[in-house]
């Protein structure tokens, strides 16, 4: 067939193409035979050939009928074979286990041959073994019988020596016979031997009893000291029973002096009792030590008895002094105290190992004997302690306040803090290591808590006080300098950096259990807004010297400009009254992340302040506009050198994303009203949001004044905001826009307010409200950031859905609130100074914030300012380069 198919499918006298081997069309799996006969016949001139096409069809039939018929044949042949060979594999199966089974009755027949061979063996073994036990055992019982007529011989003669060294033969023996005491010879010699040991063990303790009544010891040390040597060789529980007695003995006349005698047993003469048992520990050593073995550690635990019983009659003294109303002495409670520690101590040092654990080194593993075997019975009552820590510290902070933040004698460093902080810190060190050494439990919680309590109370009473002081009457609070900021800052990062480290120290000793009750991030955070007010008021310092620039930035005719230069006059001087301000206060601040801060924040004040500014300068033509856009290329670059180079790429991209807000406005600016669908279009690319506000507000800063004019961009910019191209991109209203005021007050007040950094008479009213900066006022204004707080520029206190810390704004911030001012006509928002984001809602009468919302809004300023700042390079309060 597959020459048909090559005559058929080639054309004659043609081979295939490239001399490919031909495949049958009949053997393919798809084989469609109304396919086959097209090719065959492709052509009407082929169809003379379909005689010969169907012979040749049939001869192919008839050849495969033979080859199946064939191998059908040959597959009979093969299974008869395959029968064959499978019987005779059966057959050789059968044979082999024929074959062992006959082995194996030939191995039982040899293993029964040679059982009857070896039985006479195996019978005199077992003689042999049983004859060498009985031997054994007969010589062993004539030892035990020997050894205890000796034994009974020398314990009358009281030579203990070698009674020991029998009594352990006899005791050893006696475990043999264990096996054979329904034997009646061998039970009545285990009862003899157990009724000497029982005699032995009561003419010891007797000797004992009998040389210390009669003050004997001395002479009798020999025999006394040998009848240890039996003591020992009866077991744990004669060695017990001396040794309790012998403690017994030593502290009746304790007992009787101390626990009796109601004046001998007061916590007043506690001195008495520690003195007596260190003169019995010297007797013991002088006289009693060589008498019993070092092993037994006799005075160990007469030490042991001795506080067990001390401290029993201290739980009684305190618990009847409780019930009957009496005030305990908190005095007297910790000399009681201290004095029990050291005896404790002594007591450690004379029986622990010399390389015991400091009580500082909270990783130690080791248990100390001693650690609080009395004292533990003072622990229900150190609340006095806890309570006279607490009056201690608040006596001290009212001191610290009227300290000078430093000696007057003492020369500024740039690298020291506030002495006061680390005399505070001396102090808790020291109460709690104090504390640790009586308690791991409740105490020490509560200890933690005042530690709390009296931090909160230093970073809002006196390391605030510093650089802010309310003004009283006519007298304006203290302006911080320079130096008193610093010194604040590096107290404050000193404090947050101390307040971690002493919540993981108490954690370390206080019990699993109490763990979870200490908690000092929140005072760690409160020192963090403390340095964000410090930093706020290095950058407040710069917002001063720039003033002047803003006056002159804002009397420039921006709408009468008629060409543009490379900067205008007012920004060489900005640019260098910045540069040499922030590189002054750059030099004394030693830690990059301060110094970042402090770089991020001037540069978000000149962006923002530059923001405000345009809109008080309005009308702004598009000449004018082009000129700002040249002059933020030119701040943008000189600011990004603001810290050393090499500068970070973080904060060249923050000095970007700043000015970038100020871009998209000024390139708004810059296109004419006229065609009025470009401004509208410019507008929707720029700022990019729905509000018709915003868009009146760019109409107005344009000069665009006429309400025919202004109504029908109105019209335009509805249209083209609500189609396809811009709807989906749109916000609903820009930030920056929405918080920006239409007010054009050419004043100091309305500029910093609307950064935050405003001064302190926005504070104080309408009144007194100032046209120009006054220094005297920023103390204040310090102040009234944190105890003023309201959740966001604008927002009264209470908002906490919005940002709490909006002046703050981390790296890469879209918006910035400008805004100085609610929208509500009937109140007034002060935004916080410094930047720190938090503000005052007046109604009338000032209201006096309670010290908890003082201290939470520290926190919150510090929990942010400590998140901001955790990309700048290392951890936060730790030394590390600036990441770049």
């Amino acid at each position: 067939m597959s020459a048909t198919t090559t005559t058929t499918t080639n054309p004659p006298g043609q081979m295939p193409p490239n001399g490919a081997a031909n495949v049958d069309p009949l053997d393919a799996a798809d084989y469609d035979p109304v396919d086959h006969l097209n090719t065959i016949f492709s052509h009407p001139s082929t169809l003379s050939s379909v005689s010969r096409v169907s012979q040749t069809l049939h001869e192919y039939e008839d050849e495969l009928d033979n080859d199946i018929g064939a191998l059908v044949e040959d597959q009979v042949t093969s299974n008869a074979e395959s029968v064959e060979r499978i019987q005779a594999a059966k057959a050789d199966l059968t044979e082999l286990f024929k074959k062992i089974d006959d082995v194996r009755d030939r191995a039982s027949s040899t293993e029964s041959a040679i059982t009857e061979m070896t039985a006479d063996i195996k019978q005199l073994d077992n003689a042999k073994k049983n004859l060498t036990q009985s031997m054994t055992v007969l010589k062993r019982l004539q030892m035990l019988t020997t050894a205890y007529d000796q034994l009974r011989a020398l314990g009358r003669t009281r030579q203990y020596r070698d009674c020991a060294q029998l009594l352990q033969a006899v005791i050893q023996l006696m475990a043999h016979f264990k096996s054979y005491r329904s034997i009646d010879q061998i039970a009545l010699l285990s009862r003899n031997v157990a009724d000497i040991q029982r005699e032995l063990l009561e003419q010891v303790c007797e000797d004992f009893e009998m040389a210390f009544a009669r003050g004997e010891v001395g002479q009798s040390r020999p025999v006394l000291s040998e009848g240890c040597l039996v003591i020992e060789a009866l077991g744990d529980h004669a060695k017990s029973r001396l040794v309790t007695w012998y403690c017994n003995f030593q502290l009746r006349e304790y007992r009787q002096v101390f626990r009796n005698n109601e004046e001998a047993g007061s916590l007043d003469n506690i001195s008495r009792r520690y003195a007596w048992f260190r003169r019995i520990l010297k007797i013991y050593d002088e006289e009693y030590g060589a008498i019993f073995p070092a092993a037994w550690k006799v005075n160990e635990i007469l030490a042991n008895v001795f506080c067990e019983g001390t401290r029993e009659d201290f739980k009684g003294i305190l618990s009847r002094s409780v019930r009957n109303g009496q005030t305990i002495d908190v005095n007297l409670l910790l000399s009681c105290l201290q004095e029990t520690l050291d005896f404790e101590h002594s007591l450690e040092r004379r029986f622990i190992n010399p390389s015991r654990h400091s009580t500082d080194t909270f990783a130690s593993g080791e248990a100390t004997v001693f650690g609080q075997a009395i004292s533990e019975a003072f622990e229900p009552y150190l609340s006095v302690w806890v309570e006279a820590q607490d009056k201690q510290l608040a006596a001290l902070m009212p001191k610290y306040r009227q300290q000078p933040i430093k000696p007057p004698d003492e020369e500024f460093d740039s690298h020291i803090v506030i002495s006061s902080s680390t005399d505070l810190f001396t102090f808790y060190r020291h109460s709690f290591q104090q504390c640790a050494k009586l308690s791991t439990g409740a105490s020490l919680a509560d200890l933690a808590k005042v530690f709390a309590k009296y931090l909160d109370h230093y970073a809002q009473t006196v390391l605030l006080s510093y650089i802010s002081e309310r003004p009283t009457g006519h007298t304006p609070s203290k302006v911080p300098d320079t130096e008193d900021l610093i010194l604040v800052l590096n107290t404050a990062d000193y404090c947050y950096t101390t307040c971690n480290q002493l919540e993981e120290k108490i954690k370390g000793r206080l019990d699993r259990s109490l763990k979870q009750t200490v908690d000092l991030q929140s005072q760690a955070d409160s020192f963090m807004g403390i340095a964000s007010a410090a930093v706020r008021g290095l950058v407040r310092k710069v917002e001063v010297d720039l003033e002047p620039c803003w006056r002159e930035m804002r009397n420039t005719p921006w709408n009468r400009l008629e060409g543009v230069s490379d900067q205008s006059s007012y920004v060489g001087e900005l640019m260098s009254k910045t540069q040499t301000r922030s590189s002054e206060l750059l030099q004394l601040l030693h830690k990059q992340q301060y110094a970042r801060a402090f770089a991020d924040h001037v540069v978000e004040l000149i962006s923002t302040v530059f923001i405000a500014t345009i809109f008080q300068c309005k009308p702004v033509s598009e000449t004018g506009a082009e000129q700002m856009l040249l002059d933020t290329y030119t701040l943008k670059t000189g600011l990004s050198s603001l810290l050393p180079n090499p500068a970070p790429a973080s904060f060249v991209k923050r000095v970007n994303a700043s000015f970038a807000k100020i871009e998209a406005l000024l390139k708004t600016l810059q296109v004419q009203p006229s065609p009025p669908e470009a401004l509208v279009q410019a507008y929707l690319i720029h700022i990019a949001d729905q509000s018709n506000t915003n868009f009146r507000k760019i109409l107005d800063l344009k000069g665009i004044r006429s309400r025919q004019e202004q109504n029908h961009l109105l019209e335009l910019f509805q249209l083209h905001r609500a189609s396809d191209r811009y709807a989906p991109n749109l916000q609903q209203s820009n930030p920056i826009l929405t918080a920006l005021q239409t007010s054009t007050a050419p004043t100091t007040s309305s500029v910093s307010q609307g950064l935050g950094l405003g001064t302190a008479a926005a504070s104080i009213g309408a009144s007194t409200l100032p046209t120009r900066f006054d220094p005297s006022m920023l103390g204040s204004a310090i102040i009234s950031a944190a105890k003023d707080g309201v959740d966001r520029f604008g927002t009264p206190m209470g908002s906490s859905s919005i940002n709490p810390i909006a002046g703050l704004a981390p790296p890469g911030a879209g918006g910035v609130s400008i805004s100085g001012a609610s929208a509500s006509p009937s109140s007034s928002s002060t935004p916080g100074p410094l930047g720190l984001g938090l503000g005052q809602t007046q109604t009338g009468e000032s209201s006096i914030s309670s010290a908890g919302n003082l201290n939470e809004n520290l926190k919150n300023i510090g929990k942010f300012f400590r998140r901001d700042l955790g990309g700048f390079g290392g951890r936060f309060g730790r030394g590390g380069d600036d990441a770049s």
